[in-house]
Parts: C-alpha cells; structure tokens; sequence
C-alpha cells in the first residue's frame, strides 16, 4: 500500500508507554495557542505516540501513550470500565458522608455522572486532599463535581489508570510497558477489541534481542539534559521528594480520615 507514491510504514508491535505528565503541558501534538505540548516535551529516540485520554493543561500524573491507535480507542471506551484515580487538593471544607453520597451518581448543569468513589484523606490548611475514582472520565468531571461540592481544585493528580500505576515515576519521564506486561493486564477481551498484535517486531531492536525479554535500559540521571523531539538538548528540573512534592503524588491515606471536627475560621494558607 502506498500513499502519495510512498509505501506506508510497516505496523510495529503494540507498545504502551507510562509518562508523568507535568503541569504546563498541553495533550496534543500541535496547539493553535503555541503553548508547550506532551509530544514536543517526550524523549526523541520514541515512537510516533498517541495519547489515551487526555491531562488537561494544569493537570499533573500518569498519562497512558501507545502506538496503537485501535488500543488507545478501546481503553477511552466507557464500556472498558478502567478506574482512574486521582488524588486531588481542594480549598475548603467537606465531610466524608458527603463525599459517600457521590456512589449514586450526580448531576451538574444538566450533565450526569456515574458512580464516583471518593475518600476524604487528610486536611492541610485551608485545603482538604481527597482520592477521587472515576469510570467515565468525562470532560472536566472532577473539577466540575467538586465545583459543586463547593470546592475549589488546586491540584490534581492523575495517580493510576486501570492497572498501570504512576508509582515512582519521575515528573517528566516516560516508562514502557513490558510487552508480556501489557498483554497480561489488558487481557484478550480488550487485546482481541483493540486488534492489538504483540507478536510484531518493533522498528528498532534492543540489541537484536526481542523487546520482551531485553534488560531494562538504565534511568537517566535525575539532572542529566535530555533531548526533545526538535532534536534539542534541554535540561529539566523535575521535582523530587525532598520538598514533599513526590510525597503528595504517592501518599496513600492509612486511617479514613473523617472530616475536619469543630474547627475555627481562619485565614486561607
């Protein structure tokens, strides 16, 4: 098959690759405002990659990318039924028996969302930290259900989709999927809907070894300069665990935390 006289590049194998999308970035490969994008901001030595789903542009954690186009499709599905989760930093007060009431669904200026799972964490200041699981991911809907619990989002955290996890990740870097990985947790439903093939070689052989049982590359230093897709060298500064950063992306509440108790007004922090 060719194109424009040209034959169209041979289909490589299904590949699934984790990144931990930083604030700042848009998902999109072009953007008509000329603000900064995930795919310029990627390694260069990747794949032309497609996103699943999408981060809005204030919108920190894991986003999902492939190669696959039909894979990408599938899992943006409602019917695929994939948690995400989030961990999200709002202004103000809530209870937990509020946030219960969310597992029955609720409306907001006219739009209505499924069952949400939400779990009142800890407090810090003036703001509450909230893990938030969803199925459906529509347009904006966790800060469009917290809107209207009064709640004003200042952070948000994508934390896992499905099984994949953003785990220890680095703010700016990107992860592959191991293909007998992949295959496990997308299971043949979703492997067979998709037409996902894992059997295909991919255009750029580790070592002339299968990809499936090639060592892991080693990880780049945390400081070291990394090349965009331009071909330029930049140097980014990803935010570690020594100014707690890290820790609110990882943290994982051990007792359910039931809301603020008696508290006195008090200055925003």
């Amino acid at each position: 098959v060719t194109i424009d006289g040209k034959p169209m590049p041979e289909r490589e194998r299904t590949r699934m690759f984790l990144y931990h999308k930083p604030r700042g970035l848009v998902t999109t490969h072009s953007d008509p405002e000329g603000r900064p994008t995930v795919f310029d901001s990627l390694p260069g030595d990747l794949p032309r990659l497609i996103s699943i789903g999408r981060l809005d542009y204030n919108t920190e954690g894991l986003l999902l990318l492939t190669n696959d186009g039909g894979l990408a499709r599938t899992l943006e599905l409602p019917d695929t039924g994939w948690l995400r989760r989030y961990r999200v930093r709002a202004h103000g007060d809530i209870t937990q028996e509020r946030l219960d009431q969310l597992r029955n669904g609720v409306e907001v200026d006219g739009v209505k969302y499924g069952s949400i799972e939400a779990t009142l964490e800890r407090d810090q200041g003036a703001n509450v930290w909230i893990v938030f699981a969803i199925r459906e991911g529509k347009n904006r809907e966790v800060r469009n259900v917290m809107a209207h619990l009064g709640l004003e989002v200042n952070r948000l955290i994508r934390v896992s989709y499905g099984p994949f996890q953003l785990g220890d990740i680095v703010e700016g870097e990107v992860e592959e999927v191991r293909s007998r990985l992949l295959r496990d947790q997308l299971g043949e439903r979703i492997a067979k809907a998709s037409g996902a093939d894992f059997k295909l070689p991919t255009r750029e052989p580790l070592d002339g070894r299968d990809e499936i049982d090639a060592p892991r590359k080693e990880k780049p230093r945390r400081d070291a300069p990394i090349a965009d897709r331009k071909g330029r060298r930049v140097r980014v500064e990803r935010t570690g665990s020594s100014d707690g950063r890290n820790d609110d992306v990882r943290r994982a509440p051990k007792i359910p935390y039931k809301g603020k108790r008696d508290r006195k007004p008090r200055d925003d922090n």
